[in-house]
This record gives structure tokens, C-alpha cells and sequence, in this order.
């Protein structure tokens, strides 16, 4: 089967694995919560890969580079919502740590990406 350019990038793989995690987790959260940080964080996570995949596809350096800037925007709006549902509880220490790893792993190779992208 034939695979786009977006589906052989490490970090969209792992943006993926991450809207797996991201979505496991907020099944875990009140019910109240369903259309609130839950859905924010699901939106967030998806417009990680999202927008990595729709980079791909653009024809100039800096448009490409445009939308891993996006991504990793998303990335960090992310991480800021793993931070209020620590404080609110949804979430415990061990989850907390192994978010904020998992997110600062996709982040920082969102910044690789976007490097090569402005320096190709």
C-alpha cells in the first residue's frame, strides 16, 4: 500500500501514538468534563498530527515550516491542559510524568522538523 510522505515522518508516528494516549486518557475524566477539557485535549492532539500531515504537502520552505509551527503550538496548548487537569486531579503523578514525556518527545521533534524544513 502506498504511503504518503506525512506517514514516514517519526514524529507524525508518534503525534499519532500520542492522540491514542491522549485519547485513553480523558475516558478516564468526569462526565461533566466530556465536552469541556476532555474534547479540548482530543481537538489539541489530532491538530498535532494534523497539521504535520497537512505540512507535507505544501510546495514552499517556509509554508511547510508554517505548519509544524502549528503543530507545535498544539503541542505546548497541550501540555498546558495535562498541567490544569494535574491540579484538578484527573490525572495522577505517574500519568502527569509519562504525558509530559510523551509531549515534549513530539515537541522537540516537531522543532528538528521545522529546522530542516527552513534549512533545506
Amino acid at each position: 500500500m502506498y504511503q504518503h510522505s506525512f506517514e514516514k515522518l517519526n514524529v507524525w508516528q508518534d503525534s499519532i501514538d500520542l492522540v491514542e494516549l491522549i485519547y485513553k486518557t480523558v475516558k478516564k475524566f468526569p462526565s461533566d468534563e466530556k465536552f469541556g477539557l476532555s474534547s479540548q485535549m482530543k481537538r489539541c492532539s489530532v491538530s498535532i498530527s494534523s497539521n504535520l500531515a497537512e505540512g507535507t504537502s505544501r510546495i514552499t520552505k517556509k509554508d511547510k515550516a508554517h505548519f509544524s509551527t502549528i503543530a507545535f503550538s498544539s503541542a505546548m496548548e497541550l501540555l498546558c491542559q495535562v498541567e490544569i487537569c494535574k491540579r484538578l486531579r484527573f490525572i495522577d503523578e505517574k500519568e502527569h510524568s509519562n504525558l509530559r514525556v510523551d509531549i515534549l518527545k513530539v515537541s522537540n521533534k516537531i522543532n528538528s522538523l521545522r529546522k530542516s524544513q527552513l534549512n533545506a
